[in-house]
């Protein structure tokens, strides 16, 4: 099944889905789970130097027997050791990873980088320049620190990888309009968590009531998580998600598959959303 794409403001191309090995496979080797991911549908791959799994993440993608060129590599710039750079962590990365180059390379918390973020996107920018990253982005940053790498910036972020899902919608429109402003891709991480990180909140009969709707239309089996999923993809966004199930995997690849929500249906998932402000994840 192909993926569609998306494309980023520096020209590049982006699958709009990510298996992510954070979160659940944070420490873990993953080399099976990113075999199983590659062998059932998943091109782009998103990994972390936070994750601590870099070399099982190259380990996974060389046994997958995928030809370098068909696979989309992200990784992400940790905190910076004493006398360490962006371009310096990021050829660490690359010998775990056993690759040449990355796609994408993040910045992974603004606040590791107090004081020194425009420091540390002028080497990000020298990593793009030099190839050893294809395109560059960030990730957790808000208006403020988007501003402040912003100007003066040689090449502006491709990405902005952020928490997104609707118990956190109404507080991410400044964010999401800056990108806008900017053609900057805006990414999800944690979108299904209102099912399985905050279940019995006002979301859960809304998307219950569309998942039926959509079950009944497309006359396969939808999933609850395909509601989110399918509300993050008509936006745009590029989905970061990850299990270590594979027919959960294919699942999420099938989003593409369902039926398109309407714009009243969007509408509820939002004000439902509006009803709680959750965040999940602590940067």
């Amino acid at each position: 099944m192909a993926i569609s794409i998306l494309t980023l403001n520096d020209g590049n191309q982006v699958p709009w889905i990510a298996f992510g090995t954070g979160t659940a496979l944070f420490q873990q080797d993953v080399q099976n789970t990113v075999e199983t991911a590659i062998a059932n549908g998943f091109t782009h791959l998103d990994g972390a130097q936070m994750y601590e799994n870099e070399e099982s993440l190259g380990a996974g993608i060389k046994a997958s027997g995928m030809p370098r060129s068909a696979l989309f590599v992200t990784t992400k710039l940790h905190r910076l050791q004493p006398g360490q750079t962006a371009k310096t962590a990021l050829h660490v990365s690359l010998k775990k990873l056993g690759l040449e180059y990355v796609d994408l390379y993040l910045v992974h918390v603004p606040g590791h980088h107090a004081g020194h973020l425009k420091e540390v996107w002028k080497s990000m920018e020298e990593c793009k320049r030099e190839g050893l990253s294809k395109s560059i982005g960030v990730s957790n940053f808000e208006v403020e620190h988007l501003e402040e790498i912003l100007e003066g910036a040689e090449f502006p972020p491709s990405v902005n990888q952020i928490e997104i899902h609707p118990y956190v919608w109404k507080s991410l429109q400044a964010v999401i309009a800056l990108h806008k402003q900017h053609n900057i891709v805006t990414s999800s991480f944690g979108g299904l968590s209102p099912l399985f990180r905050a279940s019995g909140g006002p979301l859960d009969p809304i998307i219950e009531k569309i998942r039926a709707r959509l079950e009944s239309t497309r006359g396969e089996p939808v999933s609850v998580g395909h509601v989110l999923n399918k509300w993050l993809q008509q936006y745009g966004f590029l989905v970061v998600t990850t299990s270590t199930k594979a027919d959960r995997m294919r699942e999420y690849l099938d989003t593409a598959n369902v039926p398109q929500l309407t714009a009243e249906e969007i509408e509820l998932i939002e004000n439902a959303g509006a009803q709680r402000h959750q965040k999940i994840f602590s940067n």
